[in-house]
């Protein structure tokens, strides 16, 4: 059964890092479904959050081939544990001024924000679980989605409780 993995991965922050982590991935046939990539607070290292799916035959066989990489410091599945992700993402949807309170209505029980406004369309900014993300979509899409830009997951894991 194919299963979605969020997985962390500490890498130096040097050019070729991603190039590598990438190839891994195409090389053997492993789907990459949203990878985000930032600089930690200590500049010399990056965060890598890649969301994939498979089974646990290749979910072990792709944890096993990222520590194998060169740069990479640590390899973390977050889905074995309890962790927090977001993903960030920006609607263009159509909003004739017979549509616009319904639009805004939505916003707000979604908390997304309106960053830019024409005569014919509204630009939302959401952010939050995949389901918040799907759930706003599935609302706005009679409505007519233009366009859609997400950001890709990004995770990090639950602090331990003392």
């Amino acid at each position: 059964m194919q299963e979605r993995h969020v997985i962390s991965v500490l890498v130096e922050n040097k050019p070729g890092v991603l190039a590598r982590v990438s190839g891994m991935f195409s090389g053997r046939a492993f789907n990459i479904h949203s990878l985000a990539v930032a600089p930690t607070s200590d500049t010399k290292l990056s965060r890598m959050t890649i969301v994939t799916h498979g089974s646990e035959q290749i979910i072990e066989q792709i944890l096993k081939q990222l520590r194998k990489l060169i740069n990479v410091l640590k390899v973390q599945d977050l889905t074995e544990g309890d962790f927090v992700e977001r993903e960030m993402v920006l609607i263009r949807v159509k909003a004739p001024s017979s549509k616009r309170t319904e639009i805004f209505r939505m916003a707000e029980v979604f908390r997304a924000r309106v960053i830019d406004m024409s005569h014919d369309n509204l630009t939302l900014e959401v952010s939050g679980s995949q389901g918040k993300i799907e759930g706003i979509l599935d609302l706005l899409s009679p409505v007519g989605v233009q366009e859609l830009i997400r950001t890709g997951t990004v995770a990090i894991p639950r602090a331990k409780k003392n």
